[in-house]
């Protein structure tokens, strides 16, 4: 930084400064505690009705601030969902398509916009980045620094993952075995699934060792060491509950398989009338084919929750630091997952679709003195809002031409909400690509060579009942994809 940025931008911190003092603040501006999961559905936690599941952390965080009741992703995939979560743009503008294609370089992500006014900047966890950027933050712990910690119990690892997946993080860069190979290949102690993704199991790797205890410690020594002497902008980055399915014993030993319900939709899609691509996955579930066993699939929703528990918990230890150094009441703080987990919904299981269980995702956001406590606002929001917010809470310059625009009006007043569009898209530049479109109540899902559907979310919260199949709802079916196409006409029709 040069010496007229650094003065620019130390003006700048002051005035944000003396504009908080107004707010009865501490005399600097707000940091930022940005807290994510990986593959957590919307609905299953405790504050949103969820009885099975375990999150007292996340509830009390909701307690404290407003929990969106209906936030989604902009992609149900982890690499573009967080490019647009931290860039303000949607898939097809940022450019990172799926999880092999590398963050573009030249979209700033909120860490740019945060450092340019003086924040120090910190990333501990997964990012998913494809290579070696690190898309402007000062300060980043990832995969492979927890494998330096592991040493030799890297091979625990391997084996519960049983093949490469960087969605996992191993390989967390994808090119680093692109000439050599895996070299775990012949190494894993296999555990005899059928497919590629096991359905479950307690994990042998300590639980002082697993990766959310190892996000948890480095994200409160990161607190204790640097908290107090500027602004930070801290994204605490947990892998669970994504696969592998996993927890520590303590965790696994909290749900029994024989107690977990199978969803209300299990088995009851009409595959007559699904999408071909939705009646595929149910047909065959290639990367966990045992999951066509009910049991099977009641020990994989008990793993999903223990590893949720266990997120949950490893959360937790970095909330209570934040407050134990004092530095809770200057914070904002807020908690997402880059998707959501279908878990068995319709029969389906992980994520790519653009059903509630895939596509929405938990949000909660608290920031003192600034919005009511034990709040829920039910106007939906995306992903691409969340940096235009968190920018106007901490008086962070961005620019005007981002997609997505601040939602900090309902943080203030939950209850007042205004019309609203969303959109998602997913598998862009291929013939699989589809897009989502929802307004009010209605969801319409177009897919560029396969059946379209339309849901009525208030009459139908469980998209059991496809409109665009029936007559009298074609007119909104045409209203919904005018719009969807005057957003942005999917190139992959010309395919």
């Amino acid at each position: 930084m040069t010496r007229r940025k650094f003065l620019a931008a130390s003006a700048a911190v002051a005035n944000r400064a003396r504009a908080w003092q107004a707010r009865g603040q501490p005399g600097r501006p707000p940091n930022v505690l940005l807290l994510m999961s990986d593959q957590h559905r919307r609905d299953a936690m405790g504050a949103a009705g969820d009885r099975i599941a375990r999150t007292p952390n996340l509830d009390a965080l909701t307690a404290g601030g407003v929990r969106f009741s209906s936030a989604y992703c902009a992609n149900p995939v982890c690499v573009p969902a967080r490019a647009s979560l931290l860039t303000g743009l949607y898939t097809h503008r940022h450019g990172a398509f799926n999880n092999e294609i590398p963050w573009p370089y030249e979209h700033p992500t909120v860490a740019h916009y945060f450092g340019r006014a003086g924040y120090l900047t910190a990333l501990i966890g997964k990012m998913h980045f494809v290579d070696a950027q690190t898309h402007g933050f000062d300060y980043h712990l990832d995969f492979n620094d927890w494998f330096q910690l592991l040493g030799p119990k890297t091979r625990l690892y391997a084996d519960e993952l049983g093949r490469p997946n960087s969605g996992s993080g191993q390989p967390q860069i994808d090119d680093l075995q692109r000439e050599l190979g895996d070299p775990w290949r012949g190494e894993r102690e296999m555990d005899g699934r059928e497919g590629s993704v096991a359905v479950g199991r307690v994990s042998r790797i300590p639980e002082e060792y697993q990766f959310e205890t190892f996000v948890a410690r480095e994200s409160v020594r990161f607190l204790n060491r640097y908290g107090a002497r500027q602004p930070f902008f801290l994204i605490a980055s947990f892998l669970k509950p994504h696969d592998p399915f996993m927890p520590a014993e303590r965790f696994a030993r909290m749900f029994r398989p024989e107690d977990m319900r199978l969803p209300d939709t299990w088995g009851k899609m009409d595959l007559n009338t699904a999408p071909a691509e939705v009646r595929s996955l149910i047909e065959h579930n290639g990367p966990t084919p045992e999951l066509r066993d009910p049991d099977a699939a009641r020990r994989r929703i008990a793993f999903y929750y223990g590893s949720l528990m266990q997120m949950d918990d490893a959360l937790g230890k970095v909330v209570t630091a934040l407050r134990d150094l004092n530095l809770d009441r200057n914070t904002v703080v807020i908690y997402t997952s880059d998707h959501g987990e279908m878990l068995g919904d319709h029969g389906l299981w992980q994520k790519f679709q653009f059903y509630e269980g895939s596509c929405g995702v938990p949000l909660l956001v608290r920031a003192p003195a600034l919005m009511p406590a034990d709040a829920v606002c039910n106007m939906p929001v995306s992903h691409v809002q969340v940096l235009p917010t968190l920018a106007e809470l901490c008086g962070v310059p961005i620019p005007g031409d981002l997609d997505g625009k601040s939602f900090a009006g309902q943080l203030r007043s939950p209850s007042a909400t205004h019309p609203t569009t969303i959109y998602s898209e997913y598998a862009l530049r291929t013939r699989g690509a589809k897009y989502m479109i929802r307004r009010g109540d209605m969801k319409y899902t177009f897919r560029t060579h396969d059946r379209a559907e339309l849901f009525d979310l208030r009459a139908d919260p469980r998209e059991m009942r496809n409109l665009a199949l029936e007559g009298p709802f074609q007119g909104r079916v045409e209203e919904m994809k005018g719009a969807l196409f005057a957003w942005y006409r999917p190139p992959e029709l010309d395919m």
